[in-house]
Order: structure tokens, then C-alpha cells, then sequence
């Protein structure tokens, strides 16, 4: 990573050749202002109108531009993925390029991200899109991916968010995904937050977004789910369900065998249904909990073969002899058998016998 980089700006753009001039402009003033090395990372995902000339003569003006250019359009997550691949800051911004993210509100994203957070997306409270086709979904999307993932946030699908370089590394970005970066994160401990942004209406240029994307980002919240919760352990997943549905039927299958040997019913003739949904059910369970083996087959080749942990460590910290310790008068008692007092800013050894000095 380029240490002189601070701040890096990423923006995927599709036929933004309306905006992408004055986007430049508007980030350049800001990021201007803050005093600190920055990059924009400008991404091409395959436009057809003249954003890539645009681009071009903005490039050719600022060497602190970066332009991406995709061999065709692969859509908003892999031209995210591509722009935080090329970005070299210690923190990424993601922004859209249709002007509807208002530039002059990066410095809040910053202000958050010191506070100590590892994550800072943008919530639009007061929307100006169409109620039915983008507001109403909204809603229900964002609902249901705060109540699956446990993280709450009001607002997933703004790409406006600010990102510490590290947050990053972890997360592999596939489909849609883009949506769930902040719940993907909070699997390794990330501390995410949210900040109020404003969404004023687009401008120039036709929107890319529209209802049909709900039902794509239902299923891609569903796989998600899946691997948060289950992606080390598919089994426990596939496993009770396998275990329901074989057990149903095991009973069900054992009460029409008491009925036909102690009652002398006709099972076929009464019980011809029942009969026939106890066998799909012990069938279909069987059929499950094989897949739920298989699936804990592959997830454990997966990580096993590619070396991925199925942990994440914020920090490491070991005891080196050399360093300067300052104990407060409080810990002067450890060797007497009095328990420690936790002294608020000051590292304390259990166990050990040294006394303090000064």
C-alpha cells in the first residue's frame, strides 16, 4: 500500500458522462480542503455513452485520478470490488456518480471513522424516490436484512459509505453483494454506525436501479444469511430439518404399521395418503441431511485447503521485558493476596511478583 495515500475516493459509474465532470470537481474541493494526500479512483463499468472520454481528459489533468476501466459491464459489485482492489488509502470511500451523494458530506463519513469505527454507511432519511418502485421496497429490504443479519442499520443499500482499508481485506464481494458489506464485516467484529445523508434528486442521466432488483436482493440476503450464520457449520443447518422430516415420517410410517398388525386395517385403502407422506418425508429427510453432510464436506475443504481462518483477530499483544511499566500504588498489594483493583488506563500483570517503582 502506498503510504503518502490517505483518503481514496472509489466510484463505479454506468453512463454517468452528465455527471462525472462535475462529481470530479465537487470531490476535488472537498478532499482539497481536508489537507491530506488523496486519491479518486474513478471505475468504468462498461458504459456506452461518453463517460469513458470524460474520463480520459480527467485523467489526463489530475494524477490523483485513477481510472478503472471493465472490459464490459459487470454491475455495481464488481465494480466496487474493482475500485477498492485499485484504491490505496488507508480509508476507501464508495460513492455513487449520479450526483444524488452530496461530496461535501465526506467529511462526517472521516469524523465518524475517528471516533474509532470500522465501518460508517450513509442513511438516507429523507428519500426523494418514487414511494412504490424504490421507497416501499427499501424498506422492507433494509427490515429484513437488520432483522437477519443483527446489525442495525436503517438504510443497506447506499453505496455511500466509508471504509477502514483493513475492514476490507476480509470480505470476498460476489453477485449483489455490495448491499451486505456492513453485516459481512460485522462477522469479523467490525464496529459499524450510520450517519444521516442527504439524497437529493438525480439531476442528469437515467437511474440503473429499479423494482426488478428486489427479488434479486431477497435471494442474495438469503445466502448471506446463510453464510454468517452457517458457512462453518452447514450441517447444523440442513440437520434438523433432515432429522424434523425423517423423524415425522418414522412415526407416522410406525403408526400405520400398529394400526395394520394390531388393528387389521386396510392401510392402502384408509391410510393410502398418510401412508405416501410418511415416505416422502423419510425419503426427503434422508435426502437433506445427505446434502447437509455433503455441504459440511465442501465447507471444510474450502477453508481447510485455502487456509482461511474461521476467526478474526483484531490485535495481537505480547509482554516485552524492555518496555517502560507505570503501576499505579494501588497494584503494590498483588503479592499479599489482595484482590487487584482495575485502574482505568494502566496495564496490570496477574500473577506477577516484581513490586512497582515510583
Amino acid at each position: 500500500m502506498n503510504k503518502e495515500v490517505k483518503y481514496s475516493i472509489v466510484v463505479p459509474l454506468y453512463n454517468e458522462a452528465a455527471n462525472v465532470t462535475q462529481l470530479y470537481v465537487r470531490v476535488t474541493q472537498v478532499m482539497e480542503d481536508l489537507e491530506e494526500p488523496y486519491e479518486i479512483v474513478l471505475v468504468d463499468d462498461g458504459s456506452k455513452d461518453d463517460t469513458p472520454l470524460a474520463l480520459r481528459a480527467i485523467s489526463a489533468s489530475d494524477s490523483r485520478v485513477r481510472i478503472v476501466t471493465l472490459r464490459r459491464n459487470f454491475g455495481q459489485t464488481p465494480a466496487l470490488k474493482a475500485g477498492f482492489d485499485a484504491a490505496r488509502g488507508e480509508i476507501i470511500i464508495s460513492m455513487d456518480g449520479d450526483l444524488q451523494h452530496d461530496p461535501e458530506e465526506i467529511p462526517a463519513f472521516i469524523a465518524k471513522l475517528e471516533e474509532g469505527y470500522d465501518i460508517v454507511s450513509g442513511w438516507r432519511a429523507q428519500r426523494r424516490d418514487g414511494w412504490l418502485s424504490r421507497r416501499l421496497p427499501s424498506r422492507i429490504a433494509n427490515w429484513m436484512m437488520g432483522k437477519l443479519s443483527g446489525v442495525a442499520l436503517h438504510d443497506f443499500g447506499t453505496t455511500f459509505k466509508a471504509y477502514r482499508r483493513e475492514t476490507l481485506k476480509s470480505i470476498h464481494l460476489y453477485g449483489e453483494l455490495h448491499r451486505f458489506i456492513p453485516a459481512l464485516a460485522a462477522w469479523y467484529g467490525a464496529r459499524i454506525t450510520e450517519i444521516p445523508i442527504n439524497n437529493p434528486p438525480r439531476q442528469n442521466g437515467k437511474s440503473n436501479y429499479g423494482i426488478s432488483r428486489t427479488l434479486r436482493v431477497f435471494l442474495d440476503l438469503l445466502s448471506t444469511k446463510f453464510l454468517l450464520d452457517y458457512s462453518t457449520r452447514p450441517l447444523h443447518f440442513f440437520g434438523p430439518i433432515g432429522l424434523l422430516a425423517t423423524g415425522s415420517g418414522s412415526l407416522i410410517g410406525c403408526g400405520l404399521i400398529f394400526s395394520k398388525l394390531f388393528g387389521h386395517q386396510a392401510t392402502m385403502l384408509q391410510h393410502g395418503p398418510l401412508l405416501f407422506a410418511a415416505t416422502v418425508l423419510v425419503l426427503g429427510g434422508i435426502q437433506i441431511l445427505c446434502l447437509g453432510l455433503a455441504a459440511e464436506i465442501l465447507s471444510r475443504t474450502y477453508y481447510e485447503s485455502q487456509g482461511k481462518p474461521i476467526y478474526a483477530v483484531r490485535e495481537t499483544r505480547t509482554f516485552d521485558p524492555q518496555a517502560t511499566i507505570s503501576v499505579h500504588p494501588k497494584l503494590l498489594r498483588i503479592d499479599q493476596g489482595v484482590p487487584v483493583e482495575s485502574v482505568p488506563g494502566r496495564e496490570r500483570f496477574p500473577g506477577s511478583e516484581k513490586r512497582a517503582i515510583g
